[in-house]
C-alpha cells in the first residue's frame, strides 16, 4: 500500500510517499481503507520534534512511529473473529491520536478504539476533519465544566481548533469572543461567536473584558500577559506547552493558589468523543471547517502549507475516492 513515511525528524522534505505492507488486522481490530485524513499541528509538531517532550514520547532521537496521521475516514475492509459491533463496508471515521498511522492506504484499528460509524451527512473529507480539533478543545471544556453563563475568550478562532472551540462553547451555552484575522471575521460569527476581535488591528490582552476562561487554541499568548482579563477565580488554558515549557508548570503551581490558574490536562481520545461528535454533525450543530483538500501525492506542500500558521480550520489530505 501507499503511504508517506519519516525516519528522521526535520522540515516537510523528510516525508517520503512509498510503498510499505499492507496491515493485517488481528482478532480485535478492523481494516480501514482509509478515503481522507489530515494535517494538522500534531502531525506538524512530530515531525519537527522541537520540543522535548515530544520526543519523550514519539522517539528520543528517531521517530518511533513513522507514518503520521492522527485523523481518519473510510470504509472497513476486513474484520478480526472477535469483532461485533463494525462489519464489511461499513464507513468509519475517528481518531488515531499519538499512535498515528492514517496517512497510508490502510490502517487497523481495535474495535474499542476512537472510531464509529460516519455521519449520515457527512463526506469522508467533512468527517475525517470532525475528529482530534473538536476532541482537543472538548478535552479543555469537560474539564472546566463549561457551561451557560460563562463567558470565554478564544484565542486562534481561525484554526482547526478554534474554529471547533466556538461551535462547541456556544453548544454548551458559553458566550464567546474570540480573535479572528480580518478575512475571517464573518466566518467566526457565523460559527456562533457572539463578539469577534481582530487581531490583526488590535492586541486582545490589552483590552477590556473580564473572562470566566480563556483558551489560546494556537499558543500564541501567555497567562502573565491573560491574568489582567480573567476573574478573580478564572481559568487559562492554551493546546501548547509555552515557553520553557511554562504552561505545564504554571498548573503546577496555581493549583495551589486560590485564584486565577492555569490548567494542562493530558487528552485522552475515547469512542464516546466521536460518537458525541456524530451525534452533533447529524443534528447540525457542528460542521468543520476545511480550508484546503490536497491528494497524498502533495503531502510535503500540504505539511510545507499548515507549517505556515496561516490555515482556516482543516488541511484534508484526500487518499482513496
Amino acid at each position: 500500500m501507499k503511504a508517506v513515511i519519516y525516519t528522521k525528524y526535520g522540515p516537510p522534505e523528510v516525508l517520503r510517499l512509498t510503498d510499505v505492507p499492507k496491515p493485517v488486522q488481528k482478532d480485535n481490530e478492523v481494516l480501514i481503507k482509509i478515503h481522507a485524513s489530515t494535517v494538522n499541528r500534531t502531525d506538524c509538531g512530530f515531525r519537527k520534534a522541537e520540543y522535548f517532550a515530544v520526543r519523550v514520547v514519539g522517539g528520543l532521537f528517531k521517530p518511533k512511529n513513522h507514518i503520521l496521521g492522527t485523523e481518519l475516514a473510510g470504509e472497513v475492509e476486513a474484520i478480526g473473529k472477535d469483532v461485533k459491533t463494525f462489519k464489511i463496508g461499513d464507513k468509519v471515521f475517528g481518531l488515531k491520536c499519538m499512535k498515528f498511522g492514517a496517512h497510508a492506504e490502510y490502517i487497523c484499528v481495535k474495535e474499542s478504539g476512537s472510531i464509529t460509524t460516519m455521519p449520515s451527512n457527512a463526506s469522508y473529507e467533512e468527517a475525517a476533519a470532525s475528529c482530534e480539533g473538536p476532541w482537543l478543545a472538548l478535552t479543555y471544556f469537560k474539564k472546566i465544566k463549561l457551561n451557560k453563563g460563562h463567558k470565554i475568550l478564544i484565542n486562534g478562532a481561525t484554526g482547526s481548533i478554534g474554529s471547533a472551540g466556538v461551535q462547541l462553547a456556544k453548544y454548551f451555552g458559553a458566550e464567546v469572543t474570540a480573535t479572528s484575522n480580518t478575512k475571517n471575521m464573518e466566518l467566526i460569527k457565523s460559527l456562533g461567536a457572539d463578539e469577534v476581535i481582530d487581531h490583526t488591528k488590535e492586541d486582545f490582552t490589552k483590552g477590556a473584558g473580564s473572562y470566566d476562561f480563556i483558551f489560546d487554541a494556537v499558543g500564541k499568548s501567555t497567562f502573565f500577559k491573560c491574568k489582567k482579563l480573567l476573574k478573580p477565580k478564572g481559568i487559562y488554558f492554551s493546546t501548547e506547552l509555552g515557553p520553557y515549557s511554562q504552561n505545564i508548570w504554571m498548573a503546577l503551581l496555581t493549583s495551589f493558589t486560590g485564584g486565577k490558574k492555569v490548567i494542562f490536562p493530558i487528552p485522552k481520545d475515547t469512542k464516546e468523543d466521536i460518537a458525541f461528535f456524530k451525534k452533533l454533525i447529524e443534528e447540525g450543530k457542528y460542521k468543520a471547517v476545511i480550508d484546503k483538500v490536497y491528494v497524498l501525492d502533495d503531502i510535503i506542500e500540504a505539511t510545507k502549507y499548515v507549517d505556515k500558521g496561516e490555515k482556516t480550520g482543516n488541511v484534508v489530505i484526500k487518499i482513496i475516492g
